[in-house]
């Protein structure tokens, strides 16, 4: 036999553009398909036959010959025959170059399948499409008589299974056939769309997306890949075929005829009708094919790379900028160009910021589905409105935002929504309103979620932090530190716990999650009528605006969200309390003092608070005054870390290069705060 090395690899690839037309053609039938897959079958079979390989080219003339007869009446799916044929072709070849070269991949290998650029593609779209899934039939659970929500789903099935059946997933691939196979059902009219079908398909959807995390957790440990069982789904969805649906009408108000090749003398015009919106489809297909050709999908760690240098680049014109020896050079010519220099660095700086920033609307996805499954297990009813899904935030933002959301959806449906007789009783509608809003505000991003629940009961409240000690028997609280109290740890008004909340463990980490990304939280509730929590976030993480101050030698940056006021104290407005504490009349109001220079260990310029300047600073809902030398101005300022060694000290939020080429400490004012008075 010839030595046929690299017609191998020309089989191998030839196999390969087969398959990707499996996964790329919308339909396999057409005249122009067929004829490109002949041709292609045709100089396979040359090619094997050549080199020697004679069961390949039997197999290649065998899969073209089928391939024309898989269009007519009464035989297989032309799909079915075609993947079938792939397979078949991809096992030949494996075993004809394991009899030639015994130490070659073991058959069931495929090469492709060991590439991890094409591994990580096919994940990162399988789960673009998952998540498509889920929010379409969320969809068709309103309205089971929307057909192109059906079309949808069935899209993206087909889709992931012709992915998973180029890589050779069976598992994956297994189980999205059996959902193509119902969801081909329902479209045709054949299987009306219930509440079960749909949960089914749901469950085989997170099945899928467990699959996929194994597989990247595999290409990055390497190991074997687990195996997950899914003979109970393929069970329920086989179920779901074979139930009863005759006499019932179509689910999805789209005649089988939409899908089926007509019979012969089908010459009525009424059933020619469903074909009329083809052109409109046929566009809407070809529009967003142009909108995914304008995308460019980039590897995070390279974006986040790029905005760092991009950063530098902002702090190294800073720094020529504020060069004290270029102010003595008398040239109109290089303060144009430093000008122009200034102007291309920022625009850039914009544009790199933007490319982080990606739209909210991907976090609120999930949302709806979240609700559905909590009321279904808490016997409740709920409707979800979103809005502002186009507001744009900092990726990492985006990410971090998902567990308190998750928190805050839970307890707005255990602990606001009523029952729907409670709320019946209470002369509200018996299915409850959630909602989820995005928005702009003074710089910032402000995430507002409400429900039309019971309220908070303030009463209820502050006897259980009494019971807890959290409060004293005697104290006074205004209403917002009332409120407030909910998010202290392992705080819960919860008369039993249940598998949804309870445990007072949720509230407390929706808050440090929010102060960790530099934001807040507020809270609005009126008893009977519903809750509403503003989470107040920075747009990005990566440049904040900020205050430089100076204490002693050293330079500092306060975030500018966190500033009320700033003010020279008077004599006599600082007072010490029981010999101790310092503290300010600030406005009719007693706020504590934090002298910076004891917090840090730096030896000020002055001791006198009268010399000094006061900030006026928030945390957590407490306000204080923070002690400093003085004020340099106001900057915005690119964080950077301070490395593993120096991440965890406490009131540092991270540094900063300054105009003047110092280094600022970024400061983290709850830890400030907490320290000193801790």
């Amino acid at each position: 036999m010839a030595n046929s090395g690299m017609p191998r690899e020309r089989l191998e690839s030839q196999v390969q553009d087969l398959a990707m037309k499996l996964v790329m053609e919308e339909r396999l039938d057409a005249p122009e398909t067929l004829r490109a897959l002949s041709v292609a079958l045709g100089a396979m079979q040359e090619e094997a036959e050549r080199i020697g390989w004679q069961e390949v080219g039997r197999e290649a003339a065998g899969l073209a010959a089928a391939i024309v007869r898989g269009g007519e009446s009464g035989g297989p799916p032309l799909e079915q025959v075609f993947t079938e044929g792939i397979a078949r072709l991809q096992q030949v070849i494996s075993q004809a170059s394991d009899q030639e070269a015994p130490a070659a991949a073991a058959p069931g290998q495929n090469p492709i399948a060991q590439d991890p650029e094409l591994l990580k593609d096919v994940i990162l779209e399988s789960r673009e499409h998952l998540s498509s899934v889920e929010a379409q039939l969320l969809t068709l659970e309103h309205d089971p008589s929307d057909a192109e929500a059906v079309h949808s789903i069935f899209r993206s099935f087909h889709t992931i299974k012709g992915l998973a059946g180029f890589l050779e997933l069976p598992a994956i691939q297994g189980l999205a056939h059996e959902v193509e196979t119902v969801l081909d059902h329902a479209r045709n009219g054949q299987l009306r769309v219930t509440p079960e079908v749909i949960d089914t398909v749901l469950a085989s959807k997170d099945w899928l997306g467990r699959a996929f995390d194994d597989l990247e957790t595999q290409l990055a440990e390497g190991g074997p890949l687990p195996e997950r069982d899914n003979r109970e789904l393929l069970i329920r969805l086989k179920q779901a075929i074979e139930a009863p649906s005759s006499g019932q009408e179509p689910a999805t108000g789209a005649p089988a005829a939409v899908e089926s090749a007509p019979a012969a003398g089908a010459a009525a015009p009424e059933a020619a009708a469903p074909e009329a919106p083809a052109p409109e489809a046929a566009a809407a297909d070809s529009r967003q094919r142009r909108a995914e050709a304008s995308v460019v999908k980039v590897d995070t760690a390279k974006l986040d790379y790029m905005v760092d240098m991009v950063g530098e680049m902002v702090i190294a014109q800073s720094q020529i900028h504020h060069d004290p020896r270029l102010a003595t050079i008398e040239s109109p010519r290089l303060q144009r160009n430093l000008a122009q220099l200034a102007r291309i660095t920022q625009d850039l700086q914009k544009t790199a910021m933007s490319m982080r920033m990606v739209p909210v609307g991907q976090l609120f996805r999930r949302l709806p589905r979240l609700v559905r499954d909590l009321c279904r297990k808490a016997g409740k009813q709920a409707g979800l409105e979103l809005s502002g899904e186009e507001t744009e935030l900092d990726r990492t933002i985006v990410e971090e935002l998902s567990d308190p959301l998750v928190h805050m959806i839970r307890n707005s449906v255990d602990h606001g929504i009523e029952t729907p007789e409670e709320r019946v009783l209470a002369g509200k509608p018996a299915a409850g309103r959630i909602s989820v809003k995005a928005y702009h505000q003074a710089g910032h991003i402000l995430i507002e979620l409400a429900d039309d629940g019971r309220g908070i009961d303030r009463r209820k409240v502050l006897a259980k932090a009494r019971q807890k000690g959290l409060v004293p028997e005697n104290a006074h609280l205004a209403d917002a530190d009332i409120l407030n109290l909910i998010f202290e740890p392992g705080f819960s008004t919860a008369e039993r716990v249940s598998d949804v909340s309870g445990r007072g463990v949720g509230m407390d980490v929706v808050r440090r999650h929010i102060q960790k990304l530099r934001g807040r939280i507020e809270i609005q509730s009126e008893q009977g009528k519903g809750t509403t929590f503003y989470l107040k976030l920075p747009l990005t993480l990566a440049i904040i605006d900020g205050l430089v101050i100076g204490v002693g030698s050293e330079r500092y940056i306060v975030p500018l969200f966190a500033v009320s006021e700033t003010f020279r104290p008077t004599p006599g407005m600082v007072s010490t309390v029981c010999d101790r504490s310092e503290m300010a009349l600030v406005r009719g109001r007693l706020l504590p003092v934090v002298r910076l220079y004891r917090r840090f260990g730096v030896k000020p310029k002055t001791e006198d608070p009268c010399q000094s300047v006061f900030i006026t600073a928030e945390n957590n809902g407490k306000y204080f005054c923070l002690m400093v030398d003085e004020f340099i101005g106001k900057q915005e300022v690119v964080i950077k870390s301070l490395g593993p060694t120096m991440k965890n000290i406490p009131g540092i939020a991270g540094g900063a290069i300054l105009g003047d080429g110092r280094v600022g400490l970024v400061l983290d004012l709850d830890g400030v705060y907490e320290r000193t008075n801790g």
